[in-house]
């Protein structure tokens, strides 16, 4: 993140600000499961850290008042289905704040985003939940009842569109048959966008990493365009649908586990691009932008290696 003046917890909460748009999307076009799994995952992310950081004899208080914790917990939150059991959020949760967080000595020392290693977790682990979304939009009641198992809805569930079309590609559907545009998709990615915006223009992230993940995802998908048209998303697809907006201005620009020198965000933030586009065209995830992150992470010190400014006769 850039140097603003503000100290971390300020940061932590600009970010959050800035999610409001893309949730506030979401909440409206499928209703309110997203903001129980919110409430779910800061409750979890908070307990969690308080228990791990008092059984390492350090005060919980003082780790908490960063706000980090709160943040992986949202960011995990609204990336998982709205509708998803209660506990598969606290158990990602925890997964991200331990093993992506507090095992390395906690922020500042964590190689992987925590969030999207959460998520990983969750996507192998219980595939059938991580890939169940909501159609509809569903009341208070509604919600409720889904996330703490109280009572199922017939109709009200189903797979992502990008799923939906990789599924219908890989059973030999042409592309002009499938419905791939998605408004409610649209206007979530937009949402996220403006908070991204927001977060740019208050200097609270760089523009490197944002503008080279899109751009990686547009060459690539261009790329892929030349050569197979039938078989793959039109460009702008790849834009405004899945988690395009999210990853590119919230999670790959994470400051902890992202490159740290200019030349070394472009880079990181490119390659992020490509390999979401592989994934989502050849992988066997539809979407790919949280294994993206995470293989980018593990690449991050050799990229800075050899992006670092060169001190003078230095060869």
């Amino acid at each position: 993140m850039h140097s603003t003046g503000l100290n971390t917890n300020q940061i932590m909460r600009q970010v959050i600000y800035a999610l409001v748009l893309g949730v506030g999307a979401s909440t409206l076009f499928f209703g309110w499961g997203i903001l129980l799994q919110i409430v779910l995952g800061v409750i979890s992310a908070v307990l969690v850290e308080a228990i791990f950081v008092a059984l390492r004899g350090r005060n919980a208080l003082e780790s908490l008042s960063d706000g980090s914790a709160i943040l992986t917990g949202i960011l995990l939150a609204i990336s998982i289905p709205s509708i998803a059991p209660w506990w598969l959020v606290v158990v990602g949760v925890a997964f991200a704040i331990i093993f992506g967080k507090q095992l390395y000595g906690g922020l500042g020392n964590n190689p992987f985003n925590p969030a999207m290693l959460g998520y990983g977790f969750l996507l192998i682990s219980y595939p059938l939940q991580m890939t169940t979304w909501p159609v509809d939009f569903l009341s208070f009641s509604q919600a409720v009842d889904e996330v703490f198992n109280l009572a199922n809805f017939d109709g009200i569930s189903g797979a992502t569109r990008l799923d939906d079309v990789k599924t219908g590609l890989s059973l030999g559907k042409d592309l002009a048959a499938l419905q791939i545009h998605s408004t409610s998709q649209a206007w979530i990615n937009a949402g996220f966008l403006l908070g991204g915006v927001y977060l740019l223009a208050r200097k609270i992230i760089a523009w490197h990493i944002p503008v080279a993940f899109l751009s990686g995802i547009l060459i690539m998908a261009i790329l892929i365009s030349v050569f197979d048209t039938q078989q793959h998303l039109p460009i702008q697809n790849h834009l405004m649908l899945g988690g395009t907006m999210l990853g590119a201005f919230f999670i790959a620009t994470d400051p902890v586990s992202a490159s740290t020198t200019p030349k070394g965000r472009l880079v990181y933030g490119f390659l992020i691009g490509v390999l979401i586009i592989i994934i989502r065209a050849y992988g066997g995830y539809p979407d790919g932008v949280a294994f993206a992150v995470l293989l980018m992470n593990m690449m991050v010190p050799l990229i800075d290696y050899y992006t670092q400014p060169k001190a003078f006769g230095q060869s």
